[in-house]
């Protein structure tokens, strides 16, 4: 595997893995605390990147963008069903 790769590869898990204690959080206490519009801007974005993604065949980012939308839609699902 070629630095590049590792280095991108070593940034999706840390990029991912910030995600994980706040949908742990959200799903335990049934509360998300983060701002609507930002949740949804950042579910929106994160899809048109996992699309852009496979169209271009980068699987790093792929998987980020994939792993990203999909935590944040689990914050989003909870935040919308607060209201």
């Amino acid at each position: 595997m070629e630095i590049g790769a590792i280095i991108g590869l070593i940034g999706m898990l840390l990029l991912v893995g910030s995600w994980i204690p706040q949908t742990v959080e959200t799903l335990r206490t049934k509360h998300c605390p983060l701002n609507l519009e930002f949740i949804i801007i950042y579910v929106a974005a994160a899809s048109m990147l996992t699309i852009y993604s496979y169209i271009i065949g980068d699987w790093i980012f792929f998987t980020l963008n994939f792993l990203s939308a999909f935590q944040s839609a689990i914050n989003l699902a909870v935040k919308l069903m607060e209201k």
